[in-house]
């Protein structure tokens, strides 16, 4: 099946990628959507702008595209987006890195529904745990590109990539202090660096913006296949 992705460079979206690949179909398009404010109900917004690089890493076709981030209505222009890229692109389904956001499956669902793409959804419910620790073993490099958790310490995560030990003490932060250890209510963002299906690793430079203890986010400055 020709297959489009909901692509954001983070952990998820690349996973889905993976499995895409692996399940045979063809995947013929990502499709980046970058909200025009920093906080989205749907969409994923920290280095949507180095995505480019991780597309070409990976040697496939992608699109990024402005949206206004404004609940609701993002999914009125996403509607409108994936309509005119399915024509030109001629794709079949829509597969998504939705984990735990009702939210976020429901309303893709919704809008490849009416568009008359299926949609498919490989990590969702996964345990969270056990899903951060595969994608060490398959090889991820995630780098952590923002935070706003209590009890996720921005000194010693914000910009960093995750190795094993890191992700082991995420887990146990994640129990003792409630958040979600695969970051899916927003406690943190990602890019990823290398995956499986990278052909080069991206690397980049940024700028640490330290609001709190608990919260910060990076400022993409350059990027480059390394």
């Amino acid at each position: 099946m020709r297959i489009a992705a909901m692509f954001s460079g983070g952990k998820d979206s690349t996973f889905a990628l993976h499995w895409t690949a692996l399940t045979g179909n063809k995947i013929v398009l990502l499709i980046t959507f970058r909200p025009r404010t920093r906080y989205s109900w749907a969409l994923h917004r920290p280095f949507v702008e180095l995505t480019p690089l991780q597309a070409e890493a990976m040697r496939l076709n992608h699109v990024i595209i402005d949206v206004s981030g404004e609940k609701e209505k993002e999914l009125d222009e996403i509607k409108y987006w994936l309509n005119k890229l399915q024509k030109e692109y001629d794709f079949e389904g829509l597969v998504v890195g939705a984990l735990l956001s009702d939210y976020q499956r429901m309303r893709f669902s919704m809008i490849c529904d009416e568009l008359g793409l299926k949609v498919y959804t490989p990590i969702w419910r996964k345990d969270q745990a056990d899903y951060m620790r595969l994608l060490l073993e398959l090889g991820f490099e995630i780098l952590i590109t923002s935070i706003s958790a209590y009890g996720l310490p921005v000194h010693q995560y914000l910009g960093k990539i995750l190795d094993r030990n890191d992700v082991e003490t995420v887990i146990r932060l994640a129990k003792e202090y409630g958040y979600n250890p695969a970051f899916e209510g927003g406690e943190a963002e990602t890019f990823v660096l290398y995956a499986p299906l990278f052909h080069e690793k991206v690397c980049v430079e940024f700028e640490k913006v330290v609001v709190s203890e608990y919260e910060g986010y990076l400022k993409p400055i350059a990027g480059w296949l390394c």
